[in-house]
């Protein structure tokens, strides 16, 4: 088997039959045909949630302007698993942390006021 590595700078074109061929297909055709691709398979549940989680981590610590370093030391959060959320790595980050995530994405200000208190 080979692997193709694709270029994001130059990405396949497709030919006129090739577009018009896609644009045939119905939604289950397509779903059909994703589902047999052995080289991309479906998400897990787990997965999506992953992602979710690292887009919401980044996002809190962007808006902040922080490295991850900064951000885990502020908020008390181990770097090694903070760069593991955000990278979608690793297992699922469990309820109480994506809820400590989503506080401080809305109210930094109060977390970091909390910890400051504590």
């Amino acid at each position: 088997m080979a692997r193709l590595k694709l270029d994001p700078a130059n990405p396949p074109k497709f030919s006129a039959a090739e577009l018009a061929a896609q644009d045939t297909m119905t939604d289950e055709q397509i779903t059909a045909a994703a589902l047999t691709d052995p080289d991309n398979p479906p998400m897990s549940e787990d997965e999506i949630e992953r992602i979710r989680v690292a887009a919401l981590a980044q996002r809190a610590r962007k808006a902040l302007g922080l490295t991850q370093r900064e951000f885990a030391a502020r908020f008390h959060i181990s770097h090694g698993r903070l760069r593991d959320i955000e990278q979608a790595r690793g297992t699922r980050p469990d309820t109480a942390l994506t809820a400590y995530l989503r506080v401080i994405s809305r109210d930094p200000e109060a977390v970091m006021r909390a910890l400051a208190a504590a």
